[in-house]
């Protein structure tokens, strides 16, 4: 069944309105799907000419895209996703900065970064930059402070959210990371830091959720270049 809303794959029903009601059309996640699952629902979401993003997806994936034809489907190991691009993109618009604690917690902050690009913002990486040596995020923070919105991707004990949102004006997003010891509870731990931070400004996803954190930094910066544009 298809009409102007939706497509009935069987196993998927696939929200072609999304875009048009929130701005930024709907994402696959491609943990727990088949390979010929993911090549069908491309398949339709290509038919219609829309872009698509997936995540959590396997090199063997990626590699049965491109097998069936979809050969333009970029697969990014680091960060798990697939993109398959329709046309020409926009340039990039505003600014968005991907930060994280360690270099361990850049599989996470990958996936923050490539969905905040695909849904058109320009990113900016600040990689390893925790409080360890606190001296590599001050040697980076004016330059932090000029974007609209900030990721803050941190295990261990997760400092670092409330320390970057307590030298800025931009709102932060943080991510609690499975990375560390065993103390840290895979997770549990930088979440509940996050979560209980004094600095405010501050929203939480779940543990290890690049993906949510980038989606909300995208929204941020498209509604902040859109009310600049309108006032210019």
């Amino acid at each position: 069944m298809t009409d102007a809303r939706c497509e009935d794959l069987g196993f998927a029903k696939l929200d072609l309105d999304r875009e048009r009601r929130r701005g930024f059309g709907e994402v696959i996640f491609g943990a727990g799907k088949t390979e010929a699952q993911l090549l069908e629902i491309f398949r339709a979401f290509q038919k219609h000419g829309r872009a698509v993003l997936a995540t959590r997806c396997t090199p063997q994936q990626a590699e049965h895209l491109r097998a069936h034809g979809l050969t333009d489907a970029v697969h990014d190991e680091v960060s798990r996703t697939i993109t398959l691009r329709i046309g020409v993109s926009p340039d990039p618009i505003g600014r968005v900065a991907i930060c994280t604690g360690g270099t361990a917690d850049i599989a996470v902050a990958e996936e923050a970064a490539r969905t905040a690009e695909f849904f058109g913002a320009s990113v900016r990486r600040f990689y390893d930059v925790g409080i360890a040596g606190i001296h590599r995020l001050f040697a980076n923070i004016e330059e932090i402070r000029q974007t609209n919105a900030i990721v803050a991707v941190a295990g261990m004990e997760g400092a670092l959210a409330g320390v970057i949102a307590g030298l800025v004006d931009s709102p932060v997003i943080a991510v609690p990371t499975s990375v560390g010891y065993g103390a840290s509870f895979q997770g549990v731990a930088p979440l509940l830091t996050m979560l209980n931070s004094c600095a405010e400004g501050i929203a939480v996803v779940n543990i290890d959720n690049g993906f949510g954190a980038g989606y909300l930094a995208a929204q941020i910066n498209r509604k902040i270049e859109k009310i600049g544009a309108e006032k210019r």
